[in-house]
């Protein structure tokens, strides 16, 4: 009579570190139901290309958002501005220059900092400047739009 083989097991793997064995999967926290976090702030303006074009090229920010009318820019996961041509949906909207109430932090050595603003074409409607609390200085867009900018 012919002998029997024992039967084939399947190749065991191999047990993981016991550190990965204990380790729990991460939980993503989530935001409440109803809670409210921060989009974007609109920045009126005449021509959203010619925004888009000066808030990246000129002063420096990220296109973030390209939807045809909806053009946002700033830094992906922080404040946005929406350059909203209001013209597109009213042709009797006006700009709001002036004071936009909108402000920005500099990296590293301020008053450097400014100056390659400048050398960019960025205009200061208030050059960089030593207050009591601190330095501050103010420029301004193609419309008008007056931005804050501080020290980080």
């Amino acid at each position: 009579m012919p002998k029997r083989s024992a039967p084939k097991r399947a190749a065991r793997r191999p047990k993981p570190a016991a550190s990965a064995r204990r380790a729990k999967p991460v939980a993503v926290p989530r935001r409440p139901s109803g809670r409210p976090e921060f989009s974007s702030v609109a920045v009126v303006v005449a021509d959203r290309h010619r925004a888009v074009e000066w808030y990246t090229q000129t002063f420096g920010l990220d296109h973030v958002d390209d939807r045809d009318h909806w053009q946002r820019v700033g830094r992906k996961g922080g404040g946005l501005l929406h350059l909203c041509q209001m013209s597109e949906f009213d042709p009797k909207a006006t700009l709001e220059p002036g004071t936009s109430g909108i402000a920005f932090t500099l990296a590293g050595d301020f008053l450097a900092a400014c100056r390659a603003l400048e050398e960019r074409g960025v205009k200061f409607s208030t050059p960089p400047t030593k207050f009591d609390w601190g330095w501050g200085a103010t420029v301004v867009d193609p419309d008008g739009n007056e931005i804050y900018l501080m020290p980080e």
